[in-house]
């Protein structure tokens, strides 16, 4: 490997359009391995760093940097799996949100096909609520407890009644309760709801982070190929220096 090809830290530094301060950020932080130094004490890159470097970056568009950062310090710790499993548990979390997102979507079109009731200005009482919606009174006590309902109190009196933005909540969840989502997958669909102020705007809104999670997506696909990239290209180098050398030796992780 005497004959590799060398990079100082400006080189990497241009090719990845960042600072040489933050190359040498990257060999602290681990998303770079250690670097080999010069006589007069200078970092000497190799093709090595180079890819790492690359990897990183592409890693960093869709796993975002405290993720990637983790992934590549974990490889060069000599832990693949661990590393691998960084990248299972990011793809789990994408899943879980895209699996809100498809609860938002299915709650508003079920909402959609439904004519509300007109309600009185004074509210309706839990039982007059519980009629309407089709649900026991205890569904919405339970609904409660979770904090996904806080209708307010009759005045004078501890009843319950519920408004128009209640039932509508309430109608919500029990559309959300029939298709087996859990209370904690529907907290957000309301909060999202209650945060934008309309169905039709929470719709736009729904939309929007499904083109986001999409592109991120496809981010991280790009971030996954070239994590493998690397690997492969770090275990076929050890695999050469080792069969060249007659014997194992360090990895350049």
């Amino acid at each position: 490997m005497k004959n590799a090809q060398r990079f100082r830290p400006v080189d990497l530094a241009r090719l990845a359009g960042v600072s040489t301060q933050q190359i040498r950020n990257y060999e602290e932080a681990g998303v770079l391995p250690p670097a080999a130094r010069t006589d007069s004490g200078y970092r000497a890159f190799t093709e090595v760093h180079r890819r790492a470097l690359l990897a990183y970056r592409t890693l960093a568009k869709g796993y975002g940097p405290v993720a990637a950062t983790r992934i590549m310090r974990t490889v060069h710790d000599g832990d693949t799996p661990a590393a691998l499993a960084l990248v299972d548990a990011a793809h789990a979390a994408l899943h879980d949100e895209r699996t809100r997102l498809r609860a938002a979507s299915e709650a508003l079109e079920a909402l959609a096909r439904e004519k509300p009731a007109a309600l009185p200005d004074s509210g309706l009482r839990i039982g007059e609520a519980a009629a309407l919606l089709g649900v026991r009174t205890s569904a919405l006590r339970v609904w409660e407890a979770a904090g996904l309902l806080a209708p307010e109190r009759e005045r004078g009196t501890k009843y319950r009644v519920y408004s128009p933005a209640d039932v509508r909540d309430a109608r919500l969840i029990h559309t959300l309760r029939r298709s087996h989502y859990f209370l904690d997958q529907i907290r957000p669909v309301l909060e999202g709801l209650r945060r934008e102020g309309s169905t039709e705007a929470l719709r736009a809104a729904v939309g929007a982070r499904g083109e986001a999670l999409t592109a991120r997506t496809r981010a991280m696909l790009e971030g996954a190929g070239a994590l493998y990239d690397y690997l492969s290209y770090v275990t076929a180098t050890a695999t050469t220096t080792e069969s060249t050398t007659g014997g194992p030796e360090p990895s350049p992780t």
